[in-house]
């Protein structure tokens, strides 16, 4: 379809949605220790989840991924590196949304603090994290952290 709608700007075309989801990680004490959020919203609203959401038009998917994990847990990231890319249409109810999983490096004095959607914010112990207690697929994207590190 080659026009747009004068009115709503849409192109005719139905594309998914784009949404990034950072995996935080930090050393701790007693291992690697990873960064969740319980979810405040449906769906999955009170689940554990990666930090995320959409990326703004214009922006990178890179700097969305800690802009996210900013506003969602008051933390700063850096050096994201691609995990995972999730894309099944019905992996969310809300609709087609294709999210980009990332590896991001937490510092280790950094103290979450629950913003945005996110109910509460904090550290788990990677080792005992149980992937079928996230929302989502994110037990999926798990392990495939798991699987990088």
């Amino acid at each position: 379809m080659d026009e747009t709608c004068p009115k709503c700007g849409k192109d005719g075309y139905r594309n998914p949605a784009l949404t990034v989801d950072a995996a935080g990680i930090r050393m701790g004490d007693a291992g690697l220790e990873l960064l969740l959020i319980r979810r405040g919203r449906e769906p999955w609203k009170g689940s554990l989840a990666f930090p995320g959401g959409f990326v703004d038009e214009g922006e990178d998917p890179e700097m969305a991924v800690l802009r996210e994990l900013a506003e969602e847990t008051g933390v700063i990231g850096n050096d994201p590196r691609l995990v995972t890319v999730r894309g099944d249409p019905e992996r969310d109810p809300r609709k087609h949304i294709v999210s980009i999983l990332y590896r991001v490096t937490i510092p280790d004095d950094a103290t979450p603090v629950a913003g945005d959607d996110a109910a509460a914010a904090e550290f788990h112990l990677l080792d005992d994290v149980d992937g079928d207690e996230l929302a989502g697929d994110h037990g999926e994207m798990l392990k495939e952290l798991r699987d990088s590190l």
